[in-house]
């Protein structure tokens, strides 16, 4: 028996993230800072060419172990799941999107700094609720999962503490918007291929 590698996106992500938090701490401390947050309203500078790295860098920097390991769990919990679902080039691509529309956003309306992959793993919950429909489906349990995890971050807003509730709502929206589209692609594909004739056909006998 061998170790397998067996979610490229999900688990790269984890490792930068868990050897940046380590070199912030025990090597280089303050690089999470200078290179893996990005700005908010207040301090970002549209002529300021590193910050539109840090837009995406930005889901690598982590303020704590405790913050790092709570989002690894759902990122490593539900990475694999839609990764074998929808490959790994296309959840990449996912996470990149998320970070970059998250980083965007929190420069252009809100003034607190961010960091983190939480946008990522709340992405997540939501893509996997789309992991076993059918074309052309909108599943309940996803539409659930928006009401429940909306409810909770909109409530939390207003209670004073470190946490991105905003970051988290983004991250939801974009999980939503993307299994939409999916489903949405998936059910013009099915309509556009032409029926097979029933004389081509192949029956077991």
């Amino acid at each position: 028996m061998k170790l397998k590698y067996n979610a490229p996106a999900a688990l790269t992500l984890a490792l930068v993230a868990t050897i940046v938090l380590l070199i912030d701490q025990y090597i280089m401390p303050g690089i999470i800072q200078e290179l893996f947050t990005a700005e908010g309203s207040t301090t970002f500078k549209f002529d300021d060419i590193p910050a539109y790295v840090r837009m995406f860098t930005h889901l690598f920097g982590h303020a704590s172990w405790e913050h790092l390991l709570a989002n690894l769990t759902l990122i490593l919990l539900l990475g694999p799941i839609l990764e074998e679902k929808f490959g790994t080039r296309q959840v990449a691509w996912m996470i990149v999107i998320t970070a970059l529309v998250n980083g965007l956003l929190n420069a252009l309306f809100f003034e607190t700094a961010l960091m983190g992959s939480s946008g990522i793993a709340f992405m997540m919950i939501l893509m996997v609720s789309f992991a076993n429909t059918g074309t052309g489906e909108f599943p309940l349990t996803a539409l659930l999962v928006v009401c429940l995890y909306l409810i909770k971050e909109v409530l939390a807003i207003f209670r004073y503490d470190d946490v991105s509730q905003i970051s988290h709502i983004i991250g939801a929206a974009c999980g939503a918007v993307f299994g939409f589209l999916r489903t949405v692609a998936a059910k013009k594909t099915d309509t556009s291929s032409p029926p097979i004739p029933a004389d081509k056909q192949n029956f077991a006998n």
